[in-house]
């Protein structure tokens, strides 16, 4: 069968099972891999950029704490030695340290008083959109900057207010950047492999699958063995799978009827050159015996010309169906008991030693239809039936075939019945496809499938009757619509 992956073949023409080689970039397989890579990527930048700013904010609180500590202690004597205050202000990182009760700001330790403050955090009043605006505005900013920081002071009312510089938060910043900027790659590289592992095996390989054993039944659609097999998997590739090789068998079958057809169809043909010479040599019989003063003679001659006239034309629409379908019926308002008394004629039903024919179609009865095309459907469904009722050796079976007709509005429903063994239900599936609805022994089926395109033609339909003893068919022929605007038109005129 198709291999899983599709490999090229050096500019040759591909080998049984190989599909068309695509590029790595345009295939599935690579799409997906980017695609996986970049989603995973999209979604550590969104995780990212929150945390960055919550990063900045925790060395902001972290600061702060440290100095407020610093403050409790500095707060509690009257004045700190500069030495004490230039290593607190080192070990906190801090430029200045104060404390804030109400109004009155008391600086506890100052190194070097800065110029300017370029900005003021205060920590109990941070919204999430400025505090990522600002974490960006320090990565982004090389020129060192000066960050005022207030915030409660632990267990006291007052509050401690810190100057720092963001040069080392910034440091930091970067590194925690470049390191989750690692983290995402490595992340995204696992993923995108898990990823593109696990729909390959899920997806990618079962479409090259499908799609290499298209192409390997496209090459020779006649060749059994390259139907798919299908796997066992339960998910939608394998109903794919199951669905690609039922209408891999069902085309398969198509083929071997179509060609059947054209077997039959070249038969036929010669068989319909033999009865056309037939049909020329009883024509001369026929003038010379048109003088014969035989009543018989005169009774018979012209059916059995009429029949091989009739057995020309079946044989030219059998060519007709193997081709390209049966002729436009040519309606027109015909007497539908004369048309089955005519049928039960040809089929030896009038004169038949063991079955009973009933013709129970009302004189007056009239159907829009062809009248050679009807007389085939008629006379295909008769055939059937006395083959049927003849091949039966229970002596004590009731053997009739009965024609009976209504008309309900436009509509003329007719039936063809029988009293024999009925239709099996293998058959019925079938029932009216070639080579397959065949209702004897031997028989290939065509009768009922040229009778069901003749009544389709018609606008009408056929079917088997469920309920009846023995086998029973309706055939149902609406008449032709009325164009009553081209009426109207004509009138006008």
């Amino acid at each position: 069968m198709a291999e899983d992956t599709p490999v090229a073949n050096d500019g040759a023409a591909p080998k049984r099972g190989q599909g068309t080689r695509r590029s790595w970039r345009a295939g599935l397989s690579g799409k997906l891999l980017v695609l996986t890579l970049l989603f995973v990527m999209v979604s550590e930048i969104l995780i990212y950029v929150p945390s960055i700013a919550n990063f900045r904010l925790s060395w902001l609180r972290d600061s702060h704490a440290t100095a407020s500590v610093a403050a409790m202690v500095l707060a509690e004597g009257s004045e700190v030695p500069k030495a004490l205050q230039a290593r607190l202000l080192s070990s906190t990182d801090t430029i200045a340290i104060a404390l804030l009760a109400g109004d009155r700001r008391r600086l506890l330790a100052v190194d070097m008083p800065p110029e300017s403050v370029d900005l003021h955090v205060d920590l109990a009043e941070m919204e999430p959109l400025s505090a990522i605006v600002d974490a960006f505005a320090v990565l982004l900013e090389t020129e060192p900057h000066t960050i005022r920081v207030s915030g409660a002071a632990p267990g006291r009312d007052e509050r401690v207010e810190i100057v720092i510089s963001d040069r080392r938060m910034r440091t930091a910043m970067l590194a925690y950047s470049r390191n989750i900027l690692m983290l995402s790659l490595l992340i995204s590289v696992i993923t995108a492999v898990l990823v593109y592992m696990s729909l390959r095996w899920l997806l990618v390989r079962p479409m090259q699958r499908l799609s290499a054993a298209i192409e390997d039944f496209a090459d020779n659609p006649e060749d059994a063995s390259r139907i798919i097999e299908p796997s066992d998997r339960a998910d939608e590739i394998g109903d794919a799978e199951r669905r690609l090789a039922t209408m891999q068998r069902q085309l398969l079958e198509t083929i071997h009827q179509r060609r059947r057809l054209a077997d039959l169809g070249l038969a036929v043909s010669k068989i319909n050159h033999d009865l056309r010479n037939l049909l020329a040599a009883a024509q001369l019989f026929s003038d010379r015996l048109s003088s014969s003063p035989d009543p018989t003679v005169q009774r018979v001659l012209p059916k059995i010309v009429g029949t091989l006239d009739r057995a020309v034309g079946y044989t030219r629409a059998v060519l007709s169906y193997g081709r390209t379908g049966e002729a436009p019926p040519s309606r027109r308002l015909i007497r539908l008991r004369q048309v089955v008394e005519d049928v039960a004629d040809l089929v030896g039903l009038a004169q038949h030693p063991d079955i009973v024919f009933e013709n129970r179609v009302p004189a007056d009865l009239e159907v829009d239809a062809d009248t050679d095309q009807l007389s085939r459907v008629l006379i295909n469904l008769a055939r059937n039936a006395v083959h049927i009722l003849e091949t039966d050796g229970d002596t004590a079976l009731v053997r009739r075939v009965e024609v009976s007709a209504e008309r309900a509005g436009g509509v003329v429903t007719i039936r063809v019945a029988d009293t024999g063994p009925g239709i099996p239900p293998k058959v019925r599936e079938h029932l009216f496809q070639p080579f397959q609805g065949s209702t004897r022994k031997g028989g290939t089926g065509l009768g009922l499938a040229i009778s069901a395109e003749i009544v389709r033609a018609h606008g009408g339909s056929i079917a088997l009757a469920e309920t009846t003893p023995g086998a029973t068919f309706e055939i149902t022929l609406p008449d032709r619509p009325v164009d009553l605007a081209a009426i109207r038109r004509a009138v006008g005129k």
